[in-house]
């Protein structure tokens, strides 16, 4: 039989178990998806309409992305913590409501990017304030991921 010990040791920064990470992503995928729909959807409309298709509609399908790598930096931040193996149970809770924080920014910044694809086909051209939209919407993630981060107590 193993000793507890051994077996603590080995186990020892496990953190969330990629929750964060996990959740960030599937609200990313989510995100990336809408807007990607409606991108494809606003250059039908536009090449139809005689317009040439604006490239800068990637730039709104692409910014869901961004909270994977959030996820991703609370992830090893909370392993990192090397936190008593007894709270994994409330680590793996931190890393999901995080996670889930972060994947609903990304899930509403996909949809907004959606509006700004749809604005941009019917001519309303203001790429600029539509971006400013998305980084408000990113700061959501940051301040999950930051205030996440500055939340964890060290362990030994």
């Amino acid at each position: 039989m193993v000793s507890t010990t051994i077996f603590l040791s080995i186990v020892s920064g496990l953190g969330d178990m990629g929750m964060s990470m996990s959740i960030a992503s599937i609200g990313s995928a989510i995100g990336t998806g809408m807007a990607g729909m409606a991108a494809i959807g606003a250059w039908k409309k536009m090449i139809l309409s005689g317009q040439k298709a604006a490239t800068a509609l990637l730039i709104f399908v692409g910014a869901p992305l961004s909270q994977v790598i959030y996820g991703m930096i609370l992830k090893n931040a909370i392993s990192d913590a090397n936190l008593d193996p007894d709270s994994y149970f409330w680590q793996m809770m931190i890393g999901l409501a995080a996670g889930a924080a972060m994947g609903g920014s990304a899930i509403f910044q996909g949809k907004a990017g959606a509006r700004a694809c749809d604005a941009i086909a019917a001519g309303a051209n203001d790429t600029a304030k539509y971006i400013m939209i998305i980084g408000i919407v990113e700061t959501v993630a940051l301040f999950v991921m930051i205030f996440t981060m500055t939340g964890l107590p060290q362990g030994t």
